[in-house]
C-alpha cells in the first residue's frame, strides 16, 4: 500500500507516539494496530509495550497505567525512541505518569471525559493538570472522547459499557488522520476479530471513523503529517514480527533444518507464554506442545522427548528458570540436545513480571550444582530472535548439549520489520542417529570430532544403554564413582562446550577497528548502543560498538579486538554481570560498567551522555 504526498501534508522522517490509559482501555490493541498499519505502508518501526503486572490493576490509578510506544520511520532505526512526539492520555493517571517523557513542544491528546473530580482523586492529584499550567509548552488537544464515542455509536443499540470500550479506536482513527494513515488494514482486522460479533466490529469501525473525521473538524493540528516508506532496508519480503513469535518460528525452522520433530514442554509464565501460544499454532508442521503442570514437569518432559529422538524445547521466565535448575544439570549429564528459552524479566523472585531486565546472565552461565557448562546465546532484537533460535537448535543438535537462549521482556513484546529469509539462506544441520551398533559394540559415551556422544533412539536393536543423573563411566556409560573418571567426564563436557567457539564467527566491530572507546553490548541493549554510537560518530567522536550473540563460550578474537581500544564500556540492564565475566576472562583490558535496573530499557540519550563523559575524561 503506497501513500500519496498531498500539498498540505508535512513530511517527517521519524515519529514516536505513545498511547496511554488504563489496562482495560485497549492501549496495547491500539498500539499494535497502528504498528501493523505502519508495517504495511513500509515504514521501519520499533515498539515498546509497557503495562502493569496485575491482570486488572485499580482503574484510574497510576500503578494501573498501560502504555504502548511506537516509532515509525522512513529511515533505518534501532529503538522505539527516547521521547514521544505525541502522547494520547485517556485519563489523568496516564497523563501524569507519561508527561515527563514527552518532548518539549510535543502534542498531548487528552480525553477530558475522564477528568472528573473522582478521576483526579484516583490519580492522586490535588489539582487538575489541564488547569494548573502543567501542560505549558505543549500543544494540547482537549476532547471529550467518551462523549464523542457515545454520539457516534448512539444508533448501534450497544450498552453504555460496550460503547465506551470502543473509545480506543476513536484515538486510533485520530492518529491515522494526523499521520495520513489508511484505515483499510484495521477495518479488515476488526472484521476478522469480531466475525462472530459483527455488531462489535461495526461499532469499532464507527468509532475509528469518527476519530478520523475529527481530524478535519479540529483546527488544532494545523495540517497533517506523513512518514514515507523506508527505502534503506535491505530488499526482500518483510513482515511485522514480535519477539516471541520470531522465537517460535526460529525454533520450528531449527527443528526442520535438523530434520527433527519439535516437542515443547512449557508452563505458562509472563512474558514467555507467547512462545507456547505461537508454537501451539504450528501443528501442521509437526510441532507437539505440552502445557505442563509446573516448570519441573515442563523441562523433564522436553528432556524425555529429546531422549526419544525429538528436539526438546522448554520456555520460561524469571523464577521459572530457577525451578528448572536440577533438570538442566540432568540434561548436561545425559548429554542430550535441549533448548531452554529464558525470556528475562525484573527480579528477584516474582519481581517485576511485565518489566524488562538482563539480570539472569550469571544464572544462565553458572546457576547449576557441580560442573555443568551450557552454551548461552542472547537475541538482540525481536527480528534477531529468529536467527538466535535457529542457532540454538544447531548447537544443541551438533554438540549434543542443552543450550540456553536469552531474550527479555522488551524483545518478547516489542515488534519490528523482519526480512523473511530465503530457504537458500538457511543451512541444514541434519541430526545423525546411530542406527546400528558399530563393530566391537556400542559405546554410548564415545565421542566424535566435536566431542558429542552418539544419539541412539530407544528401541534400536543392540543400542540398549542407561542414562541418568548419576555420573557415567567414560565410553561405556556404566554408573561410576571413580574419582579419576568423574574428573575426566567433567573436563570432556567442558571441552565440548568450549569447542562450540570454533563454529561461531568473531563478531564485527561497528565503526573503526581501533580507537578511544568500544561500547560492548549483549541482548536488547543493541538498539540503544547502535543509535548512540551512530549519532556520536557523525559528530566525529572516536567510538565504536561491538555486540555479542554468543555469551558462552565467548567467541575467538575478542582479546585482539579489546586490545585496540583504550577502554571498553559495557551497558547492561543488571548490576554488571557481563563485566564480571569479561574481567575474569580478559584480565589485561579496561572494562567500564554502566548499569540500569529500572525495568526499562536504556535510552539512546542516556548512553550518549555516558559515552561523551568518558571520552572527555
Amino acid at each position: 500500500m503506497s501513500q500519496t504526498h498531498e500539498p498540505d501534508v508535512q513530511p517527517f522522517e521519524s515519529v514516536v507516539i505513545r498511547f496511554a490509559g488504563d489496562s482495560g482501555d485497549g492501549m496495547q490493541i491500539t498500539g499494535n494496530q497502528f504498528t501493523h498499519t505502519a508495517a504495511v505502508i513500509g515504514n521501519d518501526l520499533a515498539t515498546f509495550p509497557d503495562y502493569p503486572s496485575e491482570i486488572r490493576a485499580p482503574a484510574g490509578t497510576r500503578p494501573g497505567v498501560s502504555g504502548f510506544q511506537v516509532r515509525f520511520s522512513s529511515s533505518d532505526i534501532h529503538t522505539p525512541g527516547d521521547q514521544p512526539d505525541v502522547l494520547v492520555a485517556m485519563n489523568p493517571a496516564a497523563l501524569v505518569v507519561n508527561l515527563k517523557d514527552l518532548r518539549a513542544g510535543g502534542i498531548v491528546v487528552v480525553n477530558t471525559g475522564q477528568f472528573t473530580d473522582a478521576d483526579l482523586k484516583k490519580a492522586a492529584l490535588e489539582r487538575n493538570p489541564l488547569l494548573d499550567g502543567s501542560l505549558k509548552g505543549y500543544r494540547v488537544l482537549e476532547i471529550d472522547i467518551n462523549k464523542r464515542v457515545a454520539e457516534a455509536l448512539a444508533s448501534t443499540g450497544l450498552s453504555a459499557k460496550e460503547v465506551q470500550r470502543c473509545k480506543n479506536f476513536y484515538t486510533l482513527g485520530l492518529m491515522y488522520w494526523l499521520y495520513s494513515r489508511p484505515l483499510d488494514t484495521t477495518l479488515k482486522w476488526l472484521e476478522e476479530k469480531f466475525a462472530k460479533r459483527p455488531e462489535l466490529a461495526e461499532a469499532n469501525k464507527l468509532a475509528m471513523q469518527a476519530g478520523y473525521n475529527a481530524g478535519d473538524i479540529h483546527e488544532f493540528f494545523h495540517g497533517r503529517y506523513e512518514v514515507l516508506p523506508c527505502k534503506s532496508l535491505p530488499k526482500g519480503t518483510y513482515r511485522n514480527v514480535m519477539g516471541n513469535d520470531a522465537t517460535a518460528m526460529g525454533l520450528v525452522a531449527g527443528a526442520q533444518l535438523a530434520g527433527l520433530q519439535i516437542f515443547l514442554g512449557s508452563y505458562p509464565i509472563t512474558p514467555a507464554s507467547g512462545i507456547l501460544e505461537a508454537l501451539a499454532g504450528y501443528k501442521e508442521h509437526g510441532v507437539l506442545t505440552f502445557q505442563a503442570e509446573d516448570e519441573i514437569a515442563a523441562i523433564c518432559s522436553a528432556l524425555g522427548a529429546s531422549y526419544a529422538g525429538c528436539l526438546g524445547i522448554t520456555t520460561t521466565s524469571g523464577p521459572g528458570m530457577a525451578l528448572k535448575t536440577e533438570a538442566l544439570g540432568l540434561a548436561v549429564g545425559t548429554e542430550l540436545p535441549l533448548v531452554i528459552v529464558n525470556v528475562q524479566r525484573g527480579g528477584p523472585s516474582t519481581g517485576l513480571p511485565t518489566k524488562t531486565e538482563q539480570a539472569d546472565l550469571l544464572q544462565a552461565l553458572f546457576g547449576r550444582n557441580g560442573e555443568a557448562p551450557i552454551p548461552v546465546l542472547a537475541a538482540s532484537s525481536p527480528a534477531d530472535a529468529f536467527e538466535c533460535a535457529v542457532e540454538a537448535c544447531r548447537i544443541a543438535v551438533q554438540y549434543m548439549t542443552p543450550v540456553i537462549l536469552l531474550t527479555d521482556g522488551s524483545i518478547a513484546n516489542g515488534a519490528e520489520p523482519w526480512r523473511v529469509p530465503e530457504l537458500s539462506e538457511l543451512t541444514p544441520f541434519p541430526a545423525k542417529f546411530l542406527e546400528r551398533a558399530p563393530e566391537g559394540g556400542f559405546l554410548p559415551f564415545s565421542r566424535n570430532e566435536r566431542l558429542a556422544r552418539p544419539w541412539a533412539r530407544p528401541g534400536t536393536p543392540a543400542l540398549e544403554h542407561r542414562i541418568g543423573g548419576i555420573e557415567r563411566a567414560n565410553l561405556t556409560g556404566h554408573i561410576s564413582y571413580e574419582p579419576e573418571n568423574h574428573e575426566l567426564m567433567c573436563k570432556l563436557r567442558a571441552q565440548k562446550v568450549q569447542g562450540v567457539r570454533d563454529s561461531i564467527p568473531t563478531p564485527e566491530v561497528f565503526g573503526d577497528e581501533r580507537g578511544e572507546l568500544l561500547v560492548l553490548g549483549w541482548g536488547s541493549t543493541f538498539g540503544a548502543i547502535r543509535s548512540a554510537v551512530e549519532e556520536l560518530r557523525k559528530q566525529g567522536r572516536a567510538v565504536s560498538a561491538l555486540h555479542l550473540r554468543h555469551i558462552w563460550p565467548l567467541p575467538n578474537g575478542l582479546d585482539e579486538i579489546f586490545a585496540n581500544f583504550r577502554a571498553v564500556l559495557v551497558p547492561e540492564m543488571n548490576l554488571g554481570q557481563l563485566v564480571r565475566l569479561l574481567r575474569s576472562e580478559y584480565t589485561q583490558h579496561n572494562f567500564l560498567s554502566y548499569t540500569k535496573v529500572q525495568g526499562q530499557p536504556f535510552r539512546t540519550s542516556e548512553l550518549t551522555r555516558k559515552i561523551l563523559a568518558i571520552l572527555e575524561q
